[in-house]
């Protein structure tokens, strides 16, 4: 009995931590100069103890060209789409990786690699 409530008591104490986000899909659009990307995510969202903030285009080598910071939770509204416009990316670069980060977990080891037409 002391054992079981000794693992509920230290269980209790480490956070419920949600999976990491989801990138379900990238649509990236060059306007003039400059690329817009329409990034739709998924993730378990609780409420402003655990969201998806942010998402981010990066280089091959890992330079960030495009940062979009996500505001509020989306509890409720899952999967979700935010878009980031007047991303510059150099001409010779041919593609990139769009990363997703939450408030608990920072950014997801996993990316998305997307050519550029």
């Amino acid at each position: 009995m002391l054992k079981r409530s000794l693992l509920a008591l230290v269980a209790s104490t480490f956070p419920a931590f949600a999976d990491a986000p989801v990138i379900k899909n990238v649509n990236a659009k060059l306007v003039g100069d400059l690329w817009t990307f329409d990034v739709t995510l998924r993730h378990g969202d609780t409420g402003w103890e655990d969201y998806a903030d942010a998402w981010r285009v990066l280089d091959k080598d890992g330079k960030v060209l495009g940062l979009r910071n996500l505001a509020h939770p989306h509890v409720d509204e899952q999967p979700f789409t935010r878009s980031l416009s007047g991303v510059s990316i150099p001409r010779d670069v041919t593609e990139v990786a769009v990363q997703a980060r939450d408030s608990v977990g920072g950014w997801s080891p996993t990316t998305v690699t997307v050519k550029l037409r």
